[in-house]
C-alpha cells in the first residue's frame, strides 16, 4: 500500500541547488586590441625582463637578487637564480640580499647595503612597490623589479613587470617562472615545483590550476600536492619566529632539487614547530567587532610573525551577514609599532561586489578630519585587495581603531529594540568552539 504525501510534503519545494564558489582561474582576463588575453602581464614587458636577464648573464657581472621573505618571494628568486646561472652566469656573481626584519626596500638602512655589494644588475621580486628613487645610488646599476602586489607607482630607472592589473593576478613566482621558462630549456622542469610552491603560498592549496595559469598535471604527478603544500609551510616558518631567520629558509630553497629534500630540512622543522607552538597559544584571543559589524579585531602580543597566520585562521572560521574582514594586531612584532595583518572572512569571498581590503581600510582613515592617513606612512594598506595590513605607530592605531567604532554596540533598527533585547541569548560563538584544546 503506497504511502499518501502529507500537505507539508506536497507544499516543499526542492533544495536549490548550492552553486559552485568560483575559482581564482575564473576572473576574466584584460584583451589586447587584438582580442588575446593580456596575462600573467604585458607581452612587452615580459620580453623586456627576458632581455635583461640574457643581458645581466652575458655581462658576466655582479647581480643582486633580492627576493621578499615568504615562499612566493623566496621561490621567485629561487628560479632567477637558476635561470640565470643556466644562462651561463657564474654563481660566485651571484648574490641574494635578504631585508632585515621590519624593513623594505626603500628604507635607507637597506639602500645602503645593496649598493655595498656594488651590483651591476639588481633583480627585486615580490616586494611590493612605491614611488621612490633609483634602487640604489648608482648609475652604472641596473634594476628590474617583478611583482604582483597592487602599485602605479614605482623606484625611478628601473624596468617594470606587474601582474597587479591582469586577472587572475600572477602570484610573483608564476610571473617569474612565466618570463623565465623560455629562456632556456632547463627552467621548465627544473623551476615548475618551485612556481608551484610560491602559488599555493599566496593563494592556498585549493587552487584549480585552470587556463589561463599553466598546466601542472605533470608536476603534480612528479611531487604530489601534499609535499608542496608541506614545503611551502616549512619555507615561511623561519621568517615567522623572532629571530627571522629567513636565510635558512634560502638557503634550503636554493639547494634543494625538489620538494622532498625541503620537507626534510631539520631547521626548517624546527621552526615550524616553535611557529605551531605559538600560533596556537594566540589563537584563542577573542575578537571584537566595528560598530558596523564589517571587521573582526583581534589584538595579540607576540614576537613571532604571527599575525598573519591568526588571521587567515579566524577568517575561515567566523562568520556573520555583515562581517567582511578579519584584523589581527600585534604590537609585540617590532617595538612602538603595531604590526596588523587582513583577511577577507570566508562567509564574506562570494560578495558583490567583492570586498577590497585595501580600499576599507583607506575609507575609514579617511573619516580622519586630520593628518592621520600622513602620520601612518606609506606603511599603511600595503598587499592585495584580498589580502592586505600594514606597519604604523601605536598611537595611530589606537586612532584607527577609534574610527572604526571597535567594540561599540550597533545601533538597534527602528522599534526593534525592546525584541532584540528579550531575543538576546549569550554568545557561544568562540575560539574553542572553532579550535579545541590539544
Amino acid at each position: 500500500m503506497k504511502r499518501k504525501s502529507t500537505a507539508t510534503e506536497l507544499l516543499s519545494t526542492p533544495k536549490r541547488r548550492k552553486e559552485p564558489e568560483p575559482d581564482y582561474c575564473d576572473a576574466e582576463t584584460q584583451k589586447d586590441d587584438h582580442g588575446s588575453a593580456v596575462w600573467p602581464a604585458p607581452l612587452s614587458a615580459m620580453e623586456a625582463a627576458r632581455m635583461f636577464l640574457q643581458e645581466c648573464a652575458a655581462s658576466k657581472s655582479k647581480t643582486l637578487i633580492v627576493p621578499d621573505k615568504d615562499a612566493d618571494g623566496l621561490s621567485a628568486g629561487v628560479i632567477i637564480h637558476r635561470t640565470l646561472t643556466a644562462l651561463g652566469l657564474p654563481q660566485p656573481l651571484i648574490d641574494v640580499h635578504l631585508l632585515k626584519k621590519g624593513c623594505n626596500i626603500h628604507d635607507e638602512s637597506e639602500r645602503v647595503a645593496m649598493l655595498s655589494k656594488d651590483p651591476k644588475y639588481i633583480i627585486v621580486v615580490d616586494q611590493g612597490s612605491r614611488s621612490a628613487p633609483p634602487l640604489v645610488a648608482s648609475p652604472d646599476a641596473k634594476a628590474l623589479i617583478i611583482d604582483h602586489h597592487l602599485s602605479d607607482e614605482f623606484p625611478e630607472n628601473t624596468l617594470i613587470v606587474s601582474a597587479c592589473h591582469y586577472p587572475p593576478v600572477a602570484t610573483s613566482s608564476l610571473l617569474t617562472y612565466e618570463i623565465c621558462k623560455s629562456l632556456h630549456p632547463d627552467i621548465a622542469s627544473s623551476c615548475d615545483y618551485l612556481c608551484a610552491m610560491g602559488t599555493h603560498g599566496d593563494l592556498g592549496t585549493t587552487l584549480k590550476w585552470k587556463a589561463p595559469f599553466p598546466d601542472m598535471k605533470t608536476t603534480f604527478k612528479m611531487h604530489s600536492k601534499k609535499t608542496i603544500n608541506d614545503a611551502v609551510s616549512l619555507v615561511n616558518a623561519p621568517r615567522r619566529t623572532s629571530k627571522f631567520d629567513v636565510g635558512s629558509a634560502w638557503n634550503a630553497l636554493l639547494a634543494a632539487k625538489s620538494p622532498k629534500e625541503v620537507v626534510t630540512n631539520p631547521r626548517l622543522l624546527s621552526a615550524r614547530a616553535e611557529i605551531n607552538e605559538e600560533v596556537e597559544r594566540q589563537t584563542h584571543t577573542p575578537p571584537k567587532f566595528s560598530k558596523d559589524g564589517k571587521i573582526a579585531v583581534l589584538r595579540i602580543h607576540s614576537a613571532a610573525q604571527v599575525h598573519p597566520v591568526v588571521a587567515t585562521r579566524w577568517a575561515g572560521h567566523l562568520q556573520s551577514k555583515a562581517l567582511e574582514i578579519v584584523l589581527v594586531a600585534n604590537t609585540g612584532y617590532l617595538p612602538s609599532l603595531v604590526n596588523f595583518s587582513c583577511r577577507i572572512a570566508a562567509c564574506a569571498r562570494s560578495k558583490d561586489p567583492p570586498v577590497n581590503i585595501i580600499a576599507s581600510l583607506k575609507a575609514v582613515a579617511k573619516l580622519d578630519t586630520g593628518d592621520l592617513m600622513k602620520r601612518m606612512g606609506d606603511n599603511f594598506a600595503r598587499g592585495h585587495k584580498e589580502a592586505s595590513g600594514g606597519i604604523i605607530p601605536t598611537a595611530e592605531f589606537e586612532e584607527l581603531m577609534t574610527l572604526m567604532k571597535v567594540g561599540e554596540k550597533p545601533d538597534a533598527v527602528g522599534g526593534e529594540a525592546a525584541k532584540a533585547k528579550k531575543s538576546i541569548t549569550p554568545q557561544k560563538n568562540n575560539i574553542m568552539n572553532y579550535f579545541g584544546k590539544k
